[in-house]
């Protein structure tokens, strides 16, 4: 099998549900930022994170595929309903057990904080405004069109989960956080 099909060369692009549509169409831009955004989760395991770190971002980087999947899928599509990976709220509740679990190694936020920091650390901070484009993104879409309902509460629970795990790569590796300090 060749990875070129020439099927895209109009402009246009295949849902998995069937069907064809612009490529710049607002579920290719929902499921492309997610897609972009399981590139970067890449991008930060490499820069070294503790294992714990870059084990989660494997399981992250599946469950991103499954994600992007679903939002591939429209919720009405003539798809057999048993091939339509869907986001499912256990997903969300065991991203949920994650944050708890690891905000209870770190100093409570007393201030807003500065993205940076160590490599993993900042690509995680990095990562999570990917995630926040990618659920502005998904919102839209469901503006305009049907969706699962579980992809925007797993995104924005997505986008905590990389905010604690980009202090909690910072505190390891011994990097402080750099308080925000208004002008006044």
């Amino acid at each position: 099998m060749k990875i070129y099909t020439r099927t895209g060369d109009s402009g246009e692009t295949g849902l998995f549900g069937g069907g064809r549509v612009p490529k710049d169409a607002l579920r290719v831009e929902a499921y492309g930022t997610v897609d972009e955004l399981n590139s970067l989760l890449g991008v930060a395991a490499a820069a070294g994170l503790p294992d714990d770190l870059a084990t989660l971002i494997t399981r992250l980087q599946s469950e991103l595929f499954d994600l992007g999947a679903d939002l591939a899928t429209p919720p009405d599509s003539t798809a057999r309903a048993e091939s339509v990976v869907r986001v499912v709220p256990g997903q969300i509740d065991a991203m949920e057990a994650e944050i708890d679990r690891y905000e209870s190694e770190l100093e409570p936020l007393t201030s807003f904080i500065l993205p940076g920091g160590s490599p993993g650390g900042a690509l995680l901070h990095h990562a999570r405004t990917v995630c926040r484009r990618a659920e502005r993104r998904t919102v839209s879409l469901g503006e305009a069109e049907a969706i699962s309902e579980t992809v925007v509460p797993y995104l924005n629970r997505l986008s905590d989960l990389l905010f604690v795990m980009a202090r909690l790569a910072n505190s390891r590796s011994g990097t402080s956080e750099t308080k925000w300090l208004p002008k006044k």
